[in-house]
């Protein structure tokens, strides 16, 4: 579980997770995070210069207990997406 708050409230302590973890794989890249209440979802938005990747965890994702690895490794291969976008 990275966070046990809801919605709104959740973004922060997500977004600062995410941070952490793209300052381990590339100190470039920074993260934002807004919660999409009508997907039930939190969108995260890399950026590193000029490139800019977006993609979603889901809610379930994001309050299970002993999914913490999988949004982890999910992170780290959108970090590295965004390395090869052109």
């Amino acid at each position: 579980m990275l966070t046990t708050k809801r919605g709104d409230a959740a973004s922060p302590e997500i977004e600062s997770w995410a941070n952490r973890v793209a300052q381990l794989v590339d100190e470039a890249v920074n993260v934002e995070v807004y919660n999409d209440a009508d997907s039930s979802t939190y969108v995260l938005r890399l950026e590193k210069g000029a490139r800019v990747l977006v993609f979603r965890l889901s809610e379930a994702q994001v309050h299970t207990e002993g999914r913490e690895s999988e949004c982890e490794r999910t992170l780290q291969r959108k970090i590295k997406d965004l390395w090869n976008l052109i």
